[in-house]
């Protein structure tokens, strides 16, 4: 009975479709504009557009589109979405900057112990923009 409930929660497939068009973009667009495939690319950070942010506009669209845009639930959810998007081009981006000056670093001052860290973490506005418009939509549509 539990599991049928969660086949039915529109807000979280919502969330869960928009996250999967963000992640499928920008997996296919090395190989459009590459002509290469980086499976890093299907479940990693960073890039354009925004997954974090198209799940959790997607998630809020449909939870304000089914409990009411002026529900607790839908506060709640803004608020979380704010906080996720502010990091996603804030914070995040931040230490992917940090980042790309620690492997600098490593790689030309020889410094083997260490290894090359990630570098795309965050997002820049745009890429966040552009995931929150993509989860509007799938919030709206679905």
């Amino acid at each position: 009975m539990m599991f049928e409930t969660i086949l039915y929660n529109k807000p979280l497939w919502a969330a869960i479709i928009s996250w999967a068009c963000a992640q499928g973009f920008k997996t296919i667009r090395p190989i459009v504009t590459e002509g290469k495939f980086d499976a890093t690319r299907v479940v990693g950070t960073g890039g354009m557009p925004s997954s974090h942010s198209s799940l959790v506009m997607a998630l809020t669209t449909s939870v304000g589109k089914y409990y009411g845009l002026d529900s607790a639930y839908f506060a709640i959810s803004v608020i979380f979405s704010l906080v996720v998007m502010y990091d996603a081009a804030g914070i995040r981006r931040a230490a992917g900057k940090q980042a790309e000056i620690i492997n600098y670093l490593i790689e030309h001052h020889s410094l083997p112990n260490f290894e090359k860290v990630k570098e795309l973490l965050g997002h820049t506005p745009l890429e966040v923009l552009v995931g929150a418009i993509l989860g509007i939509i799938v919030g709206w549509i679905y």
